[in-house]
């Protein structure tokens, strides 16, 4: 997926309004206010988890600022390391975190780690399709289901008793290995086994979505802002036993869900010489109220004030009071 913004609009999803239950933004963020004017080109390349937001966010950008061109290309989070290295790109957004080959090959280029700045909450939820009787399901039961240690599965040996389910098998979607989304299930849902052969893997998060709605033998994983009405989102129990839990803000914030998961802008940030002015201010726009409200537009949850002034203060800058946040002068002079 590539998309351009400034002379371009990209279509943008937005999914939000599904997200169950209320979702709010920490009072202590305020409305984004420009420091300064910028111009010129911005590129971000990486999750395709997170193109819709990064979307919403240019467009945000480019409004304040006319004068920058934002492109986005989206093809999965194993891209973004090497085009921030390369200095393809100013931010690769990622939906998991770095692995260490990737952080030590960029430690031995510049001599310094990239920063990771958490931009969003994401929960990675299990999909049936909107027909389906399931409910809710453990982890144990997601490993059997989804490795390939466990066992080609019916549903009925997850407790569905409707006959029309109950001695059909668990037709499997997922993603494919350049999502960070494959890497963050293989490691948290699978513990680090491999997946079944069976498992139809789509180059983008709407794809699994879109693969269980249509099947009704489905069961996929993808992140929850890409919930649509046809189909369901299971609860899920953290061990066998354990009370099924819903993917809500609160859930994610206490850590009661447990395919929770912080969603990633990594930058390459040199103290030496701090970020230049339009990565300031793209940055200052994603901590910004207006930037958050676009985290729960794509259907996913806002960070807290905390996250915000620490990661910002990672790359040399302050997190915005409503005092502190000067007026941009004007162009008359």
């Amino acid at each position: 997926m590539k998309s351009v913004i400034g002379g371009i609009v990209g279509v943008i999803t937005c999914l939000g309004l599904l997200a169950a239950g209320p979702v709010e933004i920490d009072r202590k963020f305020q409305p984004y206010k420009p420091e300064q004017r910028v111009a010129g080109d911005l590129r971000t390349v990486g999750s395709d988890t997170l193109s819709n937001l990064v979307l919403l966010w240019a467009q945000q950008f480019s409004s304040a600022h006319p004068g920058v061109k934002i492109q986005v290309e989206a093809k999965g989070s194993s891209t973004g390391p090497a085009a921030l290295m390369e200095g393809q790109a100013q931010f690769a957004p990622m939906s998991r975190a770095m692995k260490n080959k990737e952080r030590d090959e960029f430690i031995k280029k510049f001599g310094y780690e990239p920063v990771a700045l958490r931009v969003a909450i994401d929960c990675l939820a299990i999909y049936v399709n909107k027909d389906c009787p399931l409910d809710e399901i453990s982890m144990p039961q997601i490993r059997e289901v989804f490795s390939v240690d466990g066992p080609d599965m019916t549903w009925g040996q997850l407790g569905v008793t409707d006959p029309r389910w109950r001695d059909r098998p668990i037709s499997l979607y997922g993603r494919n290995a350049a999502s960070g989304t494959y890497g963050f299930f293989k490691s948290v849902a699978l513990g680090g086994s491999d997946y079944k052969p069976s498992v139809k893997e789509a180059p983008g998060s709407a794809g699994v979505i879109q693969g269980v709605a249509s099947d009704p033998l489905g069961m996929g994983y993808s992140g929850i802002g890409f919930r649509t009405p046809d189909v369901k989102v299971l609860h899920v129990a953290p061990e066998t036993g354990d009370e099924a839990v819903e993917p809500t803000q609160e859930a994610a914030n206490y850590g009661e869900y447990p395919l929770a998961r912080n969603l990633y802008i990594y930058v390459n940030y040199d103290r030496n010489s701090g970020l230049d002015p339009l990565r300031a201010e793209f940055v200052r726009l994603i901590y910004s109220r207006d930037g958050q409200e676009s985290v729960i537009k794509d259907g996913f949850f806002p960070v807290s004030s905390r996250i915000a002034i620490e990661d910002m203060g990672k790359v040399g800058l302050e997190f915005p009071t409503s005092k502190e946040q000067a007026t941009v002068p004007s162009n008359d002079g």
